[in-house]
């Protein structure tokens, strides 16, 4: 799967990965490779997500809307930052 996490400013996050959690705003969810195409907002949280390589990375957002189709992976936030 490619993942895309994109805000207003600048792309955060571009790569292939394995796994993503995120926070939707009817609660948290998981997209595995093949996953069913959805839309879906997103409240304040905490991204997680599997790269290709199994290391384990995780972003805070503000909010915003994610899509899937195609395993393409696109993370539209309103604000998003690495956490280290």
């Amino acid at each position: 799967m490619h993942l895309e996490i994109i805000t207003p400013e600048k792309v955060i996050y571009s790569d292939k990965i394995k796994l993503i959690k995120v926070p939707g705003v009817k609660g948290s969810f998981e997209i595995l490779k093949n996953h069913a195409p959805v839309i879906s907002s997103l409240e304040e949280g905490t991204i997680k997500v599997i790269t290709e390589g199994s290391e384990t990375l995780f972003f805070k957002i503000s909010g915003g809307a994610i899509e899937c189709k195609m395993n393409q992976i696109v993370v539209l936030a309103n604000n998003a930052a690495r956490v280290v």
